[in-house]
């Protein structure tokens, strides 16, 4: 198989009018020649951190769309999964990612549960993680989140380290904020990247510490505009990554998407694609060509070097898609979940208090950190009951994995002015979530969510709607252009309602995100991100 076209050499900062040759799988030469054929040559895109469940499939499902856009392969923490079925459902996601040629790398997740402060599904623990970095299908040790316990040399923390250490793997970090000292020591650890960085500063300290930064931009969180003027002076040491991608956002574009932002903006089109083609490559030592003589032959055709719109996309030699059209075949796998809650009655959400005023979590629009603020209390027949005037609205997070009491906060910047929304996907042990107006309309998309053991979900005064997930209670069985779909229809529903967040499902999936300031909720009761400790909802 010979392609044609104008080769794009990163490595050498070239480009030159040229053919591919390809034989079993390989690139068996690259040589210049004179054609008619306009079209760019490039390796593949690669997501260099990403959690496939975040985009509601399995990974055959993920892979379908994804090679649409030029991805071919991606560096994938499936510590959702992890967090809701243990090792097992990392294994489910090794697994099923083979049946399909896109080349998923999986970490091995280094913190289920990610606290003490919630209740998981799961446990994976040093021995489990000494098994897995043996394990050839594990990459490296994905994202330390635990940085306190790196920071207080925690035994267990230090011995999951040593043992990605001692197989040489490398070791992703996750401490957003982290600056001077702490986060000196965090990186002398070991810890090679951060996809947390929300400053250009913090990103500019831990790339001259000698860190890795990935510039993250999903569906919720978004830091590319805030760190990529950072990428034209430090581009060997710059990834790009969506961390989190919801269906909606996956069909309309992936890493291709933000090559053509950081090309807009003028950055040398050599520069973006090394961060986005060749770093991740390098840096996880994965097994993908980067356009090179006896290479796999992974790589993309692109109409241009401005919008990278993909014409083909070839893995293993394999044409995988064209002109947006997958040819990656459905696979059939099995359906797992852990789900074993009894339906909640409307005053399990009561409040009952007396206090003036009660400590608020801000969220921010396209951030997963929040502000921690204070509002004057509505009460009605003792019950602290949400304001849709202030937009302080009653929160619950809802144990899925037994019976309890669910736990209540409150929050500001939802918007909602009727009903209520919930998701079992829930950051990072996918409890039920729930935001709304009042306490029966909590109730009811919390109880839609147990019936169908897992989803995503909206009621308004006069309807429901809801995206089953029945997989972990986090993945749908269904293909991406189905739960696509529907997903955008939940999300209108939830605009409808009120909310003026950009992805609002994807925002409440991490108002329970312990690990990042400020002011969080799990199942067990109101956190303190930044004292990592429970604090009182009432002042």
């Amino acid at each position: 198989m010979i392609i044609k076209g104008n080769i794009v050499d990163i490595l050498k900062k070239t480009i030159f009018k040229g053919e591919v040759e390809v034989e079993n799988g390989k690139i068996l030469e690259i040589r210049k020649s004179n054609h008619n054929n306009e079209n760019y040559i490039l390796p593949g895109f690669i997501d260099a951190h990403i959690h496939i469940e975040s985009s509601m499939l399995v990974p055959s499902e993920f892979a379908k769309i994804a090679v649409t856009h030029g991805t071919v392969a991606t560096v994938s923490d499936p510590h959702e999964i992890a967090n809701v079925l243990g090792v097992k459902g990392v294994d489910f996601m090794i697994e099923n990612g083979k049946k399909v040629p896109l080349k998923f790398n999986f970490g091995a997740p280094s913190c289920v549960p990610a606290t003490s402060f919630e209740s998981a599904g799961a446990t994976i623990n040093g021995d489990d993680i000494k098994l897995m970095m043996e394990n050839p299908d594990i990459k490296y040790l994905a994202e330390m989140m635990n940085y306190p316990g790196v920071l207080f040399e925690d035994a267990e923390v230090l011995e999951k380290i040593q043992h990605a250490k001692n197989n040489n793997k490398p070791i992703d970090g996750h401490a957003p904020g982290l600056r001077g000292k702490d986060a000196t020591k965090y990186i002398a650890a070991g810890i090679s990247t951060d996809h947390e960085c929300f400053s250009f500063d913090e990103a500019k300290e831990k790339l001259a510490k000698g860190m890795k930064v990935i510039i993250r931009e999903g569906s919720a969180a978004k830091n590319f505009e805030a760190l990529i003027d950072l990428l034209p002076e430090n581009y060997q040491n710059m990834m790009f990554c969506s961390d989190d991608k919801h269906p909606d956002d996956l069909l309309l574009g992936h890493i291709n998407q933000l090559c053509e932002r950081a090309v807009a903006k003028g950055i040398d089109v050599f520069k973006v694609l090394q961060a986005a083609c060749i770093n991740p490559v390098k840096h996880y030592n994965l097994n993908v060509g980067l356009l090179q003589k006896e290479d796999f032959a992974d790589f993309i055709v692109v109409d241009n070097l401005t919008n990278f719109s993909v014409l083909k996309t070839y893995i293993n030699g394999e044409l995988v898609a064209k002109n947006g059209e997958s040819f990656v075949k459905h696979v059939d796998f099995e359906v797992l979940n852990n789900f074993n809650t009894d339906k909640k009655k409307i005053e399990d959400f009561r409040f009952e208090s007396s206090a003036r005023k009660i400590r608020v979590i801000e969220a921010l629009d396209g951030e997963l950190v929040t502000n921690q603020i204070e509002a004057d209390t509505l009460i009605e027949n003792g019950n602290l009951v949400s304001n849709t005037t202030t937009d302080i609205l009653k929160m619950a997070v809802v144990n899925r994995y037994k019976n309890d009491t669910p736990a209540i906060a409150f929050i500001k910047n939802f918007g909602l002015k009727e009903g209520a929304i919930a998701s079992s996907v829930g950051h990072d042990s996918h409890n039920i979530i729930a935001v709304g107006v009042s306490d029966e309309a909590i109730c009811k998309a919390v109880n839609l969510i147990i019936e169908n053991r897992g989803g995503v979900c909206a009621v308004s005064n006069t309807e429901e709607k809801i995206v089953a997930l029945p997989i972990a209670g986090i993945m749908s069985d269904k293909s991406a252009k189905e739960i696509g779909k529907q997903y955008a229809t939940l999300d209108k529903m939830a605009k409808q309602m009120g909310s003026k967040l950009r992805a609002p499902y994807m925002s409440l999936s991490f108002m329970a995100l312990l690990v990042i300031p400020s002011l969080k909720l799990s199942d067990k009761g109101l956190f303190n991100g930044d004292t990592f400790e429970f604090t009182s909802l009432e002042v």
